[in-house]
């Protein structure tokens, strides 16, 4: 009974901590589709003659745009640490650690 609780309670740590791997690997891919389209349109923008001044796309300069590079590039290398540093073995042994800890029992002396 107690190896199950605690394999069930080691499932549920893990299914969670996949879902946020999921979930911050979505995030950044929805990030970096919606920075493609707007270097795009920037690029357009900037050097064509296009008439490209209706709203969201009026305010897209070269800071917007430098500041935009340099989130996406942190979220970038935060996202590649935290999968091929820290990858599935790191992550396995981190688990196992606090679930010792949990179900560490403590004596007092």
């Amino acid at each position: 009974m107690v190896n199950t609780t605690q394999e069930n309670i080691a499932q549920k740590e893990l299914l969670e901590l996949a879902r946020k791997k999921v979930k911050k690997r979505k995030n950044f891919y929805i990030h970096l589709f919606v920075f493609t389209i707007a270097i795009s349109l920037w690029l357009l923008k900037r050097y064509t003659s296009l008439p490209l001044n209706f709203f969201p796309i009026r305010y897209i300069n070269w800071f917007v745009m430098s500041i935009w590079t340099v989130v996406i590039t942190f979220q970038a290398i935060e996202l590649l640490i935290s999968e091929v540093i820290f990858g599935k073995k790191w992550e396995d042994k981190q688990v196992k650690n606090i679930l010792e800890n949990k179900t560490e029992k403590q004596t007092w002396e």
